[in-house]
């Protein structure tokens, strides 16, 4: 269905509300069974999965579309495997539903407690990655809630398919199949649709470009967790061992330059840039990097032969998300907190140096959803963190931020215990 009414996106929210129901009374073994029902049909049905995928890939490829979404948007048997495996470690962390936070007797004999619940139907609208349909279905059914979820058109084949594999597979298990529902319709409209369903759907998270997040951000009804774009940086400070500077800086920019923790800023102590920027631009045109650079760095990127362009203020701001970064000499710490401090978007940054004082300063001063010290940015995501898998990073400060596991799919509640108690 490319349009979708708003009588169409609540029909399918509301389903999704009524499993809600069942899924806050399912124990943790009948919930894991879900989940490793979907697990076993992600692997089973590997090659009817890719295969959809390659029309999307190959419809991205025919209209052009920048490498790094490509990047994004392609599902390999290996990478389906991964996406499996995770559903796995979702299965295998403890399961956040009825912990309970503080708990108390009053003077009077009531006896309170603060407890986790889920959050209900959890809306999710995100572009060209079809992995979070699997994730975001995984955290949310662990966390008791419902994922009501809408992709780009971008990835309609791969997510239609996706979509389908894990319903068929919750019909085996005492999980509701409307624990996931894809959210009908491939234009604009059905976001608008979804997000203005308060009341059927208790939260919309939006995991995709600016343009994307600032559009729901500002016009949805629906409470919304906003996750932010990556303007990542990282800072070697002027002792900064040679060896494990490259590889940080190697390892943030390169490994996968498609996605929100990739560095997108170098910045040297210029006590330090004779000693590494030689070998960080050797290794960094290795790869086929491209530098936009002040006017200290143009000097070390002539000597390395690396492509060169001159920085501005747009390179500053800018998420790449490809092979380019931006790379500035600053006199000492305090000027790397206060160029970060400008230009950063809160996600991630990196310091790389054998000072423990100048270390503390950093994380500190720095106020980032996450702070590396000697370890690359992309390790702010929530499978290395130990979550499994995450719903997306949060950069904003209110119920959560940075990677989102399934404690921040959760509210609570206060259930209080009396004995006939009455105030007077």
């Amino acid at each position: 269905m490319t349009y979708a009414s708003a009588d169409d996106v609540k029909a399918v929210g509301l389903r999704a509300k009524q499993a809600c129901a069942v899924l806050r009374t399912l124990s943790r073994d009948q919930k894991d069974a879900g989940l490793h029902a979907i697990a076993d049909a992600l692997n089973a049905q590997a090659d009817r999965i890719v295969e959809a995928n390659s029309a999307d890939v190959d419809a991205a490829r025919k209209a052009g579309t920048d490498p790094a979404i490509v990047d994004r948007l392609t599902l390999t048997t290996q990478r389906l495997a991964a996406v499996a495996d995770a559903v796995r470690a979702v299965a295998a962390l403890p399961d956040p539903i009825g912990d309970v936070l503080r708990g108390y007797t009053l003077a009077n004999g009531l006896r309170a407690q603060q407890i986790r619940v889920p959050l209900g139907v959890v809306g999710m609208i995100y572009e060209a990655r079809p992995n979070v349909t699997v994730d975001a279905a995984a955290l949310c059914l662990k966390s008791g809630n419902a994922a009501l979820l809408r992709g780009s058109a971008s990835a309609a084949h791969s997510n239609a398919v996706l979509v389908e594999v894990m319903r068929q597979a919750l019909l085996t298990t005492e999980v509701p199949v409307d624990a996931v529902c894809q959210v009908p319709g491939l234009t604009r409209h059905s976001v608008e649709h979804l997000t203005r369903a308060r009341g059927i759907v208790d939260v919309v998270i939006p995991r995709g470009g600016a343009g994307l997040i600032r559009s729901v951000v500002e016009n949805s009804l629906v409470p919304v967790i906003e996750t932010g774009v990556g303007n990542c940086h990282v800072y070697l400070h002027e002792d900064a061992p040679t060896d494990m500077a490259v590889q940080i800086v190697v390892n943030s920019k390169t490994q996968r330059v498609s996605v929100c923790n990739a560095a997108e800023t170098l910045l040297v102590h210029r006590n330090a840039a004779d000693r590494l920027l030689p070998a960080v631009f050797a290794e960094l045109k290795a790869r086929g990097v491209t530098v936009h650079g002040d006017d200290v760095s143009a000097k070390f990127a002539e000597q390395a032969g690396i492509h060169f362009r001159a920085v501005t203020d747009l390179d500053w701001a800018e998420e790449y998300l490809s092979l380019d970064i931006a790379v500035g000499v600053v006199d000492d710490l305090e000027a790397a907190i206060s160029h970060i401090s400008r230009w950063s978007s809160g996600h991630t940054e990196a310091i790389v140096t054998d000072s423990v004082a100048a270390a503390a300063r950093f994380t500190d001063a720095i106020d980032s959803a996450a702070i590396m010290v000697n370890a690359s940015t992309r390790f702010t995501d929530g499978e290395q963190l130990g979550f499994g898998a995450e719903i997306g990073i949060s950069t904003q400060k209110l119920h959560a931020r940075g990677p989102m596991g399934l404690a921040e799919l959760t509210s609570t509640k206060f259930v209080v215990v009396g004995d006939g108690h009455v105030r007077g």
